[in-house]
C-alpha cells in the first residue's frame, strides 16, 4: 500500500534540521542555525506586554479571530510599508501569516499549478525550496553573481519555461550567501517580470538588519503594475517563536490567500499578533532595530576577522552588509567531506548543496551563521574549522 500522496513522496527532511540534531551534543559549536542572537530577544518587555494583555483583554487574545489578522497590527504594517513606498500603488492588501514561511507556502498553493516552473536564485532558502517541491513545481535555479542573480540567465530561464508561476528572490543579505542585489539588477528583474507577465515573490526577512552601507529600495517599492508579492516577518526583528509574518500583494491575491489559510491554520495565533502590535507601538522600534544591527555587525566582524586570519587563503568568504550569514567557498575538492569532518570535530556548518534546486549538483560552498553562537564559540569554532581545512588546503 502506498501511504503517501505523490506530492510528498519525494520530500526529504530539511538538511539544516538534520544537521541541527548534532547540536543536541552540548560540545558541538553550531554555525548551522539561522536563529537570532539570544541577546537580541527583548524578553522582559515581551513578558510585560503578555501579562498586560492576559490581564486586561484575555478573551480577545484567546478567542477565534478573523483570518486576515489582528486589525491594529495589519494597519500598522500597512502604514510602515507605505512609508517605505511599498503600499498603496497597486490596490494592495495585507494578511498576517504564521511567519514568512506560510506566506511563501500559501502563494505557491494559490498561484502554482502542478508542473509549473518556479525560478529561484541558486542557491536559495531551503524552506522555500521544500514548499515549492510540495506542490510538484518544476524548480529552475539561476546562478548568482556578487550583486545578485544573473540577469541574462534569468531571461533565458523565462524564455525556456513559459509556464513560470513566479520568480522567487531574497534581495537583501540573501540566505544562504549573504549577498545583496544591486538596485540596477532589481530594476532589471522587475522589467523581465513585466515583459514575461510573471510574478516576483520578494522575500525580505533580513531587510531591517542592514549594518553596513545604505538601504537599497525593495523591488516592491519599484513596482507600478502589481507584479511583486512581498513576504515580511517579525521573526528576525522580534522573536521567531511568535510566528508573526505577513504577505502584501494585490487584493485579489490576498483574498485567495485568506481562503487558502482558512482550510489550514484558520488564522495566525492572535496573542502573538497582539504582543507584536503592542511592542512596535509602545517602544521605539527603530531604536530596537539599531540595537540588533549593532549586535550582528559586531558578531559578523568577529567571525570574518577570525576566518580571514586563520583559514587558508584559498577559501573565500562573502562579506555581508547585514543579515545573519556568511558563505564560504572551497577552491576545489570534496565539500561534503569537509562539512562531515568539521562536525566530527564538533563544529556544524551547512553543506551548500542543501540550498540548490538540484541537491546532487556540484557545489563547493557551505553556509556559516554568526548570530547564534557566542563570541567564544565563534573564535573556538573557527579555530577548529581552520584545523580541519589546513589538512586539505593551503
Amino acid at each position: 500500500m502506498n501511504a503517501f500522496s505523490y506530492r510528498v513522496q519525494t520530500l526529504q527532511p530539511s538538511a539544516i534540521r538534520e544537521i541541527l540534531k548534532f547540536t543536541a551534543d552540548p560540545e558541538v559549536i553550531s554555525f548551522a542555525a539561522g536563529n537570532p542572537a539570544p541577546e537580541a530577544f527583548p524578553t522582559e518587555e515581551i513578558a510585560r506586554i503578555t501579562n498586560e494583555i492576559l490581564t486586561t483583554t484575555p478573551i480577545d487574545a484567546l478567542q477565534y479571530s478573523i483570518t486576515e489578522g489582528y486589525t491594529p497590527l495589519r494597519n500598522w504594517i500597512k502604514d510602515d510599508l507605505k512609508k517605505k513606498g511599498m503600499f498603496g500603488e497597486n490596490d494592495e492588501d495585507v494578511v498576517i501569516t504564521s511567519g514568512a514561511q506560510q506566506a511563501i507556502e500559501v502563494v505557491t498553493k494559490e498561484i502554482c499549478n502542478e508542473g509549473d516552473t518556479i525560478i529561484c536564485e541558486a542557491p536559495t532558502f531551503i524552506g522555500s525550496l521544500n514548499a515549492f517541491r510540495s506542490y510538484n513545481a518544476k524548480l529552475v535555479g539561476v546562478e548568482m553573481e556578487d550583486d545578485g542573480i544573473n540577469i541574462d540567465k534569468l531571461e533565458k530561464a523565462l524564455i525556456e519555461n513559459p509556464r513560470t508561476a513566479f520568480i522567487y528572490l531574497i534581495p537583501n543579505f540573501q540566505n544562504p550567501t549573504g549577498k545583496t542585489m544591486s538596485l540596477e539588477k532589481r530594476k532589471a528583474v522587475l522589467a523581465l517580470a513585466q515583459k514575461y507577465n510573471v510574478y516576483i515573490l520578494e522575500d525580505n526577512p533580513y531587510g531591517d538588519l542592514r549594518y553596513i552601507g545604505e538601504n537599497v529600495p525593495t523591488i516592491k517599492s519599484l513596482d507600478k503594475n502589481g507584479n511583486v508579492l512581498y513576504a515580511g516577518t517579525f521573526s528576525k526583528t522580534l522573536a521567531p517563536g511568535l510566528r508573526v509574518g505577513y504577505l502584501c500583494a494585490p487584493k485579489n491575491v490576498i483574498a485567495k490567500a485568506v481562503v487558502c489559510m482558512q482550510v489550514s491554520t484558520v488564522h495566525t495565533s492572535i496573542l502573538p499578533q497582539m504582543i507584536t502590535y503592542k511592542f512596535v507601538t509602545e517602544n521605539d522600534f527603530e531604536q530596537h532595530l539599531e540595537k540588533l544591527r549593532e549586535i550582528y555587525k559586531r558578531k559578523s566582524d568577529l567571525m570574518l576577522t577570525n576566518l580571514k586570519m586563520k583559514m587558508p587563503k584559498s577559501i573565500k568568504f562573502t562579506e555581508p552588509e547585514g543579515g545573519l550569514f556568511i558563505w564560504g567557498t572551497l577552491p576545489d575538492g570534496d565539500m561534503p567531506y569537509f562539512c562531515k569532518k568539521a562536525v566530527k570535530n564538533k563544529v556544524a556548518v551547512v553543506p551548500g548543496n542543501a540550498f540548490l534546486t538540484d541537491e546532487n549538483a556540484p557545489c563547493l560552498s557551505f553556509r556559516l551563521n554568526y548570530s547564534t553562537p557566542t563570541d567564544e564559540q565563534i573564535e573556538k569554532g573557527v579555530d577548529i574549522l581552520a584545523e580541519v581545512a589546513s589538512t586539505m588546503y593551503r
